[in-house]
């Protein structure tokens, strides 16, 4: 059975999540990014997801859900995985390639969705917001849940083919994209070259954090 043990020890639910300051790359749909808008987007999206995680309508699977979709909207997921994967697309196979895509979303919803929690209480406020690039705008919040210390995340967000994304997720000096680079790189070059040894460290990642979940 192929590990990931330093990605397990950072993604699962019981760290603090990813992230540290990056240069993205430019790629193709990407333009100058505007700071005042690129701070009322993450302002609508933490506002977005905080009324679904208190919504008391709604069941924990429901939520789960409605939070889900939001995260799929306002995270360049497909953009932030090829970047992850990067040379080593070369060597997926198509078929490949489409369940790491797959698997990939589901890790990234499944972590980001942890970060804000799962039970109703969670607040949002916005922090400092500084342009780091033309391309790309760094915001600040701060995230607040019952019985825990607050914490402070800060997004990236980039206009990608002219919507703002979010393409990283920084949390104590610590990026989402770099790190999670380096570690799904190295389980590959450790198995030689292979990425299958990655998608079933990726599977095994997933169900754990499953299984996680359902103990919540």
């Amino acid at each position: 059975m192929t590990h990931i043990p330093a990605m397990q020890r950072r993604l699962l639910l019981t760290s603090p999540f990813l992230a540290a300051a990056l240069v993205a790359l430019p790629r193709p749909g990407r333009a100058e990014m505007d700071l005042a808008r690129a701070t009322a987007f993450v302002q609508a999206t933490g506002n977005d997801l905080v009324a679904a995680i208190n919504d008391q309508r709604l069941n924990l699977p429901a939520r789960r859900d409605k939070v889900a979709g939001i995260l799929r909207r306002a995270v360049d997921i497909e953009g932030t995985g090829r970047f992850i994967l990067g040379r080593h697309v070369r060597r997926a196979t198509p078929a490949e390639l489409a369940e790491y895509n797959r698997l990939f979303d589901d890790i990234i919803v499944r972590n980001l969705s942890a970060r804000f929690g799962e039970y109703q209480g969670v607040r949002f406020t916005l922090g400092r917001s500084q342009q780091r690039t033309e391309e790309d705008a760094l915001v600040n919040t701060i995230i607040e849940r019952p019985n825990s210390p607050a914490f402070s995340l800060d997004w990236r967000v980039s206009e990608i083919n002219g919507q703002p994304r979010v393409v990283d997720v920084i949390a104590e000096g610590t990026s989402l994209r770099l790190t999670t680079r380096s570690e799904y790189s190295a389980v590959i070059q450790r198995n030689g070259g292979s990425v299958a040894s990655l998608l079933e460290a990726m599977r095994n990642q997933i169900a754990q954090l499953a299984a996680r979940e359902g103990r919540g």
